[in-house]
């Protein structure tokens, strides 16, 4: 049986998976002032954060189109799982639904999972490895679905940002108040519940908020097991190797996957965040 999987731009790839056949990307369109980016393959990560920092606009999203989706979905593979970004935060798993009624009413049947990863980011690139991983290992297609569904439901999100102001402003933290403590250089740890932004903890100054994330983590999610932690990072390399050796120094056995934000990722989390999924 062949397979794709289809993400929406906030499945933030490695250089290497976006080479890979099997994935295809659905991009959404960022907006900053009057310019209007495409999240692709295209995206200049330093010009978007220099285009943010110049602008007195709050950034913007616009989710791919169902007719994006559906033409996605007009190929030759037999088994497509799509993974889009939380529906809480986007209305790309709302697209992907109705470019999958689209795809049925000319095509007829195939089979299309249709994902709400309730995370973003390293949580979504996590479900994509787990796919891969299952069709290596010859599962079908409804054993992987029911699978894949149970790993979404136990992954857990995390994220430690230097600020909150451009979800805060793109009504992302409903129910939360952005954090004001930036004199004291307090920086909150964040998680998702179900893919709504919650706030878990906090630590004075952002080394300290890493360790403090990884912490919550290996208790929440434990040292073993199947899978692997996966850390995303916008513009900060060095922060994502932090990360990994926390991980790694509280006895974390699973593989320790770090990547670079996309377009999407990138405007939530901003120069310097990191978004953490185990």
């Amino acid at each position: 049986m062949s397979y794709k999987i289809v993400g929406d731009s906030c499945l933030d790839l490695t250089k290497e998976m976006r080479m890979d056949p099997r994935f295809q990307i659905v991009p959404l369109t960022l907006q900053v002032g009057d310019a209007m980016i495409v999240d692709d393959e295209g995206f200049d990560q330093a010009e978007f954060l220099k285009l943010v920092k110049e602008s007195q606009d709050c950034p913007k999203t616009a989710c791919p189109s169902p007719e994006a989706f559906k033409k996605a979905y007009e190929c030759e593979e037999e088994d497509i799982y799509v993974i889009t970004i939380s529906s809480h935060l986007s209305g790309s798993y709302n697209s992907a639904m109705v470019g999958k009624s689209l795809y049925e009413e000319e095509h007829g049947h195939k089979n299309i999972l249709i994902l709400d990863s309730e995370s973003a980011a390293s949580g979504e690139l996590c479900l994509a490895m787990a796919i891969c991983e299952m069709y290596d290992k010859g599962m079908k297609f409804e054993e992987i679905s029911r699978q894949i569904l149970t790993m979404r439901d136990q992954q857990r999100t995390y994220f430690v940002l230097d600020s909150l102001e451009y979800l805060r402003k793109n009504g992302r933290l409903t129910g939360l108040q952005a954090f004001f403590a930036t004199a004291l250089n307090i920086k909150p740890v964040m998680g998702a519940d179900h893919g709504v932004i919650i706030k878990l903890d906090q630590a004075r100054g952002v080394g300290k908020a890493f360790a403090r994330m990884c912490e919550i983590a290996i208790r929440e999610r434990g040292k073993d097991g199947d899978g692997r932690a996966v850390i995303a990072h916008c513009n900060a390399p060095e922060r994502a190797e932090q990360v990994k050796k926390e991980l790694a120094g509280l006895g974390l056995s699973r593989e320790i996957v770090i990547t670079e934000t996309a377009g999407v990722s990138t405007l939530y989390a901003g120069d310097g965040g990191i978004i953490l999924a185990l």
